[in-house]
């Protein structure tokens, strides 16, 4: 065992630290008993998303891709170690300023976690119980640091400052062999000082108990088992301790926050046939070049950008939708009366307003789902709605134009991708699907809530956050091949990519290198005009750096501009270019 008489600033940085994981850990347990997001880290990080200014989150989106939420949630945890390793310091010094600091940090998530959408009194338990638990662990973790029951360094200079003879007072001790006598300087060296012999009557006799009262023992022993120090042993092996205790706390928490159970749930769930199945896709959709992107997109790889942190857990025996507002019939309809409805099965592509020119977010898939038109004439529609103020179970809200949904296009309350029953990340149970409208506007996910209103009544989520009340798609082309960057060899080389403009359909592609001449490029088949559209173009490379740019054009004669936009307020446009050199 290695002691010091202080307890080093590292050791203190390392109990807040354990102390913080034993903090969160815990309230990550409660919070899967009371709701999962009720857990501060998720508040904290939900409102840092609603507070963000919309060009920093298009740079998370943009640089972190479907990662975002993953890096947003891991700067959190290393703000939070920071701070947390601060107020273990601060406690070496006094217990109550190590409290105190824990006090702001649950006074922060206590804050996040009731302006959080939905959020009860109830969702406070899992803050204070953490923060509570974190307070014992960091008085505890201290305390094994220094030695024992002492207190914090201050603390225990009082402590001996009080025990020790006041100025000019007689001490009542012998003098012990090599101390200094009365009058000796006490600074001369040890050697050097007078001995006074002591009475072996005053030793300490080899049978004193040692928890005789401190005021009873002698005094070399009162002195030991009062300085104590730092004893590193103890404080590694509480904070082994810690780091279990708030390892097991999360993994149980979010065994209890329901994804397993809802996963036995949807597993165990058979699809129904649709009363108006999908045609088959027709020979030549997918051109089958390596490398381009399929017609459609495999549930894993399909891209997912929402402003859940955490991915609501909805079992389908307890979902509800309700329709309401300027209706005449207020409905609610279980997940067992849904797909009891006519079902109907559609391709659609869907794409992210956050999609740059040339960007991943967009995806093609076969959507099973009730008419969202159905669904909303059994309500009885009132004249003057123009608005569906859909919500999530998370309390995210977008507004679709009913306009839109009415017009006979297959707009879904989607309840199985690709064949199969929907992904927990893309919504299960219930979902929305919209051919021709951006995600932000149409797509919500996890859907349990629709106010049919109007645009000058309410706004959803993104409105007031700088984007467009409507997103109508907008034409757009992609180039999968080559990539940008690539070193190709000279002769017959194949430029391929996918364009869309859903709801309208793509009509033409053109290709262009060098700022040459456009060249029509070959078109892949399609099942309708809700989807995107691969395309190929052969070109001979000859040796050098080369530009490739593409073009589209929809079916309605418009072909996408040139001047590049960002994508907000209301998406992207202009050119994909990809640069390539041939040798």
């Amino acid at each position: 065992m290695q002691s010091n008489d202080v307890v080093p600033a590292w050791a203190g940085a390392l109990a807040g630290v354990v102390a913080g994981a034993v903090a969160l850990g815990v309230a990550q347990l409660v919070a899967g008993v009371v709701r999962p997001e009720a857990s501060p880290v998720v508040a904290v990080g939900g409102a840092a998303v609603d507070l963000a200014p919309p060009p920093l989150k298009e740079f998370a989106i943009s640089a972190f891709g479907e990662n975002d939420k993953t890096v947003l949630i891991g700067g959190t945890l290393a703000v939070l170690a920071v701070l947390a390793a601060a107020v273990g310091v601060l406690a070496l010094r006094r217990a109550a300023y190590g409290y105190a600091g824990l006090a702001v940090l649950g006074a922060v998530g206590l804050a996040a976690v009731l302006t959080r959408p939905g959020g009860t009194v109830a969702d406070v338990l899992p803050t204070v119980v953490g923060m509570t638990a974190g307070a014992w662990a960091l008085r505890w973790l201290v305390r094994r640091a220094s030695g024992g029951p002492a207190a914090p360094v201050e603390d225990l200079a009082e402590t001996r400052a009080a025990d020790s003879p006041s100025a000019g007072s007689p001490s009542m001790d012998p003098p012990v062999a090599g101390s200094p006598s009365p009058g000796t300087p006490a600074d001369l060296p040890v050697a050097e000082r007078p001995v006074v012999e002591r009475p072996a009557a005053d030793l300490p006799s080899p049978g004193t108990p040692a928890d005789l009262p401190v005021g009873e023992r002698p005094a070399v022993m009162r002195a030991g088992e009062e300085l104590r120090g730092f004893d590193r042993r103890s404080l590694l092996t509480g904070v082994a301790g810690g780091v279990v205790v708030a390892g097991a706390s999360t993994v149980l928490g979010r065994m209890l926050a329901g994804r397993q159970a809802v996963d036995v749930a949807r597993t165990g769930l058979a699809l129904p046939r649709p009363a108006t199945p999908a045609a088959p896709l027709p020979a030549g959709v997918d051109l089958g070049i390596n490398g381009l992107t399929p017609f459609i997109t495999k549930n894993r790889d399909f891209y997912r950008v929402d402003t859940a942190l955490v991915v609501p857990q909805v079992d389908p025996r307890a979902w509800r939708l309700r329709i309401h507002g300027m209706v005449d019939r207020p409905i609610e309809i279980t997940y067992a009366e849904l797909l009891k409805m006519p079902l109907t099965e559609a391709d659609v592509t869907l794409t992210c307003v956050s999609n740059e020119v040339g960007g991943p977010y967009a995806g093609n898939a076969r959507w099973l789902g009730v008419r969202m038109a159905d669904v909303l004439r059994g309500a009885g529609l009132q004249s003057g709605a123009d608005m569906l103020l859909s919500t999530s179970d998370d309390g995210f809200t977008c507004g679709t134009p009913v306009d839109v949904v009415m017009d006979g296009r297959a707009a879904l309350f989607a309840v199985a991708m690709n064949g199969e029953v929907l992904p927990v990340d893309h919504g299960f149970p219930v979902r929305q699907v919209v051919p021709g409208l951006y995600g932000y506007v149409s797509a919500t996910k996890w859907v349990v809530d629709v106010k049919v209103t109007r645009f000058d009544r309410d706004e959803a989520y993104w409105t007031p956050r700088g984007w467009a009340a409507k997103g109508p798609v907008k034409t757009q082309s992609r180039i999968d091949l080559p990539k940008p960057g690539a070193s190709l060899a000279a002769g017959p080389t194949t430029v391929a990519g996918v364009a869309w403009a859903q709801h309208t359909g793509i009509d033409a592609v053109e290709v262009r290198v060098d700022r040459g001449p456009w060249r029509q490029a070959r078109l892949a088949q399609v099942p309708g005009p809700d989807t995107w559209r691969q395309w190929a173009f052969d070109w001979d490379a000859a040796p050098g750096s080369h530009t490739i740019e593409v073009r589209a054009t929809d079916a309605a004669g418009r072909t996408q501009p040139e001047q590049r936009t960002p994508t907000a307020p209301d998406g992207a446009t202009g050119w994909h270019a990809v640069t390539v050199e041939v040798a």
